[in-house]
This record gives C-alpha cells, sequence and structure tokens, in this order.
C-alpha cells in the first residue's frame, strides 16, 4: 500500500489511485483536514484531500486563531461545546502540541445600560447550555483568576462583573471608564496551524492522501457522485464528495449543481510589535462592546477627509478585540476590529486597508490606555486578512447537499478554528450513516427548506460574530 501514502510535490505530478475511492475532500484548509481526520476516526481511510495550495495556507490562519462556548443561541453553543471537546481530547492526546489554553474572553464596556444588556445575554447563553454564570459586586467576589497555560481547570461558564473596580483588581491594565464587563471561560487559543497539522498528519498516517490540484468537474450524472476530475488531468472515482473549499465554496457547490447560500466578507488581523511592553502578557482576549470614535487631531481628521476616508471620523462599531502572540517573553500582539468589512467576490491578493494597524492599535488604545503611547509612532505591524464565508444567519453548513454522496463542510465564518473539529466530525459521520445529534439539523442545508426558521433567521440580530 505504499502508492497509496502519497503526498504531492511540485515534481510529482502522476498519481495511481485506487480503483475507487472512497471520499474526495475538496478543500485542506482546517475544515477539509478536520473532515479527513474524522473520516479516518470512523474507519474511512481511502480518503483523497485535493487542494492547489499546501494545506492551511489560505484562510485558515488568518484569525486570531481562538475559541469559546459563549454563543447567544443553543445550536451554536451545543456545536462549539462538542468541538471544544474534541480540541480538549486531541490536547491531551497530542501532548497540547498546538498550545491550547483556557484563558477565556473579556467582553469590555464603559456603558452602564449595555453592562445590563450584557447581562441578559449572558443569561440566555448560560441557558442555552454554555455553563453557569457567577456574578460578581461588592458583596460577592469569588472570582477564580485565570491561568496563562493549560486548558483543564478553568472553570466553566462565564463570570459577569457589575463594577469596575471590581474587575480591574484582576485585570489592573484595562481603562478606568471600564464599568463592568464578562468573563467568558471555556474560551481560549490555540496554534491554528499546529492544530491542523496535527489533523492531517493522523489523517494521512490512518490511510488519507493529499493531492496538489484543483477540482474541476464532478460527475454527477445519473443523480449522484461517481467521479470527481482534477486540473491536472487525474479523474478519481467515488461516490463520496465533500465540499470544504472554504472562500470557494459557492463555486465548487455549482460543480454539483447546487447554489449554496453563502457570501464572503473581508476580514483582516494586525501583528504588532510591541516593543515598549505596553501590551499585557497575561490578558485573556479582550472585546470593547461598545463603539467608539477615535480621537483624532485637528491635522489627521483633515489628512482622512482629503483622503477620502472621512468615515473613520464617525463612530465605528463595537467589537475591538485583541490578545497577546507567542510565549510570555514574546513582544507580539494581535488585533482586530471589523469597522469595514466589504462582501466581495473572493479574490486574491485579498483588498486591505492601509491605515488598518493604526486605527486597530487606537481602537485597542480605549481598552487598554497604555497603548496609546504608540499614537505618534507606530511599532512594526504585519497585517494578514482572509475571507468571512458565511450563511445569512452565520451558521455553518454541515452535511448532505443535492446529488446523492455530495457533502458540504463550510460556511465557517470567523469561527473556523474553534467550530472545524465539531463540523468536521458532524460530516464524517453523516457520510459514515452514524447517528447524529438532534441539534445536527440546525446545520444542514435543508433547513432553509423549512419557512418558520426561515422567519427566526430574519428576526435575529446577533449572530455571535466578532
Amino acid at each position: 500500500r505504499s502508492w497509496w501514502r502519497y503526498t504531492a510535490t511540485t515534481n510529482a505530478r502522476r498519481v495511481i489511485f485506487p480503483p475507487m475511492t472512497q471520499v474526495v475532500v475538496c478543500g485542506a484548509g482546517i475544515a477539509g483536514v478536520s473532515a479527513a481526520f474524522h473520516l479516518t476516526r470512523v474507519g474511512i481511510n481511502e480518503v483523497v484531500i485535493v487542494d492547489p495550495l499546501p494545506p492551511l495556507s489560505l484562510t485558515s490562519d488568518k484569525s486570531t486563531e481562538c475559541y469559546r462556548n459563549w454563543w447567544p443561541n443553543e445550536p451554536m453553543v451545543q456545536l462549539m461545546s462538542r468541538s471544544i471537546e474534541r480540541m480538549d481530547e486531541y490536547a491531551r492526546e497530542s501532548d497540547n502540541v498546538f498550545g491550547l489554553n483556557r484563558r477565556g474572553y473579556l467582553y469590555l464596556t464603559c456603558d452602564q445600560n449595555r453592562l445590563e444588556t450584557m447581562g441578559r445575554q449572558a443569561e440566555l447563553a448560560s441557558a442555552a447550555g454554555a455553563g453557569h454564570l457567577r456574578i460578581h459586586n461588592g458583596s460577592s467576589s469569588s472570582y477564580s483568576p485565570i491561568e496563562l497555560e493549560g486548558y483543564e481547570s478553568a472553570p466553566p461558564g462565564a463570570d459577569l462583573f457589575l463594577e469596575g473596580d471590581l474587575l480591574r483588581r484582576h485585570f489592573p491594565s484595562v481603562a478606568e471608564q471600564v464599568v463592568g464587563g464578562l468573563h467568558a471561560r471555556t474560551a481560549g487559543w490555540m496554534s491554528a496551524q499546529q492544530l491542523g497539522m496535527w489533523l492531517m498528519e493522523r489523517a494521512i498516517a490512518a490511510g488519507a492522501t493529499f493531492h496538489r490540484a484543483a477540482v474541476s468537474s464532478v460527475d454527477t450524472s445519473g443523480g449522484r457522485v461517481s467521479a470527481v476530475g482534477l486540473d491536472d488531468g487525474t479523474v478519481v472515482q467515488t461516490r463520496t464528495f465533500v465540499n470544504a473549499a472554504g472562500p470557494h465554496l459557492r463555486t465548487v457547490g455549482r460543480l454539483v449543481g447546487v447554489e449554496l447560500p453563502v457570501t464572503s466578507e473581508v476580514h483582516a488581523k494586525t501583528a504588532f510589535r510591541d516593543h515598549r511592553g505596553l501590551f499585557p502578557r497575561d490578558l485573556p482576549m479582550v472585546i470593547w462592546n461598545d463603539p467608539q470614535q477615535l480621537d483624532w487631531t485637528t491635522d489627521e481628521a483633515a489628512y482622512l477627509r482629503a483622503e477620502g476616508r472621512s468615515e473613520l471620523l464617525d463612530p465605528l462599531p463595537a467589537g475591538c478585540h485583541g490578545r497577546p502572540e507567542g510565549g510570555p517573553d514574546s513582544p507580539w500582539g494581535l488585533g482586530l476590529w471589523e469597522y469595514h468589512s466589504p462582501v466581495i467576490e473572493p479574490r486574491w491578493p485579498i483588498p486591505t486597508d492601509p491605515l488598518y494597524p493604526e486605527v486597530v492599535l487606537r481602537g485597542l488604545s480605549t481598552i487598554l490606555p497604555e497603548l496609546d503611547r504608540y499614537r505618534d509612532r507606530l511599532p512594526e505591524t504585519v497585517v494578514d486578512a482572509g475571507y468571512y464565508t458565511k450563511t445569512p444567519e452565520n451558521r455553518p453548513l454541515a452535511g448532505p447537499v443535492g446529488p446523492d454522496g455530495s457533502y458540504v463542510c463550510g460556511a465557517l465564518s470567523g469561527f473556523g478554528i474553534m467550530a472545524a473539529c465539531g463540523v468536521g466530525e458532524l460530516v464524517a459521520h453523516a457520510v459514515g450513516g452514524l447517528t447524529l445529534p438532534d441539534w445536527a439539523a440546525s446545520f444542514d442545508l435543508r433547513r432553509y427548506e423549512d419557512a418558520a426558521y426561515v422567519r427566526s433567521v430574519g428576526a435575529t440580530e446577533d449572530s455571535g460574530q466578532l
């Protein structure tokens, strides 16, 4: 079986596949790699992962690489909780090669009314299964501090701080105007690249293959998948095809005659070298829950108007967030703020805003005032960008679509890293004919055939996206 252990290289184009491959997975991002890995876990080992690019190199690492089970609706809580259970299991199995931690997400506000709203939303998330909500005020402050490393000792649920001074006892670097916040605890971050490669290596060890090519056709004559054509002339005979093409999900969906209800938004992140040591290394992910108007000087405002960027002078949306990157001695921090997320047909190179690093750092300085010392001279920054490919209500697609033998594993929006293990397992179980959890129907394309569901989607304002 040595021929089956093939890994494509630029000089190795001729591949001999078995007469009938069990599954072809289109896409070697985190969704496709997870689907392949979980297929091997249910005994489906002859899997070919097809992608014209190296694994995990398109958009899978273009995020904060974070995760949480704190979502505003029950199906997403159930999916994310399952996915986190799997990540915990794989961290134990791999000796935590991907650096999973459980520092949490710290949502902050300077608006008392918004704090009350955050409390009501937290009660809904808790009721949906995200864990117990602990409320802290002057008379109750039994808060368990975060541990910087590890993932097994953090309490589940969330801690709601109703007083800014009490919150600052544990997080003294946050701004004085903060009146309270919520610390979601089943949350943290990891190395997406390391997680993905661990899944990929285990899938290949179990019999899967990676082939460097693009899917150009899918034969669905007779109403079922029978073969997949690749742009290098290879034809792979198979009865099962999984579309895990990330930003190309809709294009690949058309190859099986399905118009998937997804769009793609540009989302960026900036890494900055914190050479002054102003970003505390012991923080959770911090998120500003309020809209904010940046404090530009008169000259800066005039420049922005002259450049046609006067929208940056207006109030910008909530959601600026960031975290430390690397170990305790690393000088790097990450920042993200979706103050402008254009919906476009995916193209490369991805268009980005040249002012993005400065805008994000100014937004983060509202949370962590010490960062304002970078106002006069920005530190070294790097901008990366990817696409959030999402459904109208921002829930994944996982399950059968179109002709027999065709499946989708995607629309992972801005939560691809945290959802991948759950969604990949869901698709693998569907392919294998295993019993699915009740909540799987919430991620099946056929949900849009339910008029009541479609109405509920239109009435939902909070998708949980940062």
